[in-house]
């Protein structure tokens, strides 16, 4: 897997591909064992860093997959251990992926603990409902 990370990174540098980063998701995901994010100045430099780097991965012997070169707002390579995301400067700071991936795993014990199962797993329970009033039967005089 070194070699595919050095491949990957020498294409960017080659590329004049700006701020990147590589992140280790060992133990946060079985997706793949790295994450490489990069920006491009443009969509056509974008496109073109995704261009090269298929080409490169593929003369190198992997069979990597992408997805939106067309626009080059947001590039996708799978190269199977390594993901690279390639983003126009705008896009990137929106969808800000580094921010998602850098965060601590959670050990693997424990719970998750969102929606209606965080009140039953911690043992709160919920409030008893209150009894209508007794209607008042309306009178004629």
């Amino acid at each position: 897997m070194d070699a595919l990370v050095e491949t990957i990174l020498k294409s960017l540098d080659d590329d004049k591909a700006q701020d990147v980063l590589a992140i280790d998701l060992v133990g946060k995901t079985s997706i793949a064992d790295r994450m490489i994010v990069a920006s491009g100045t443009s969509g056509r430099m974008v496109s073109a860093m995704a261009q090269h780097l298929v080409t490169k991965l593929k003369a190198a012997g992997h069979k990597p997959q992408s997805e939106g070169e067309k626009f080059g707002d947001w590039v996708l390579i799978d190269a199977g251990d390594v993901i690279v995301h390639l983003f126009r400067p705008e896009v990137r700071t929106f969808y800000n992926i580094e921010r998602i991936w850098q965060a601590p795993a959670a050990p693997a014990n424990t719970p998750l603990k969102t929606g209606l199962k965080t009140g039953l797993k911690t043992g709160i329970k919920k409030a008893p409902a209150k009894k209508a009033a007794p209607r008042k039967s309306a009178r004629r005089a």
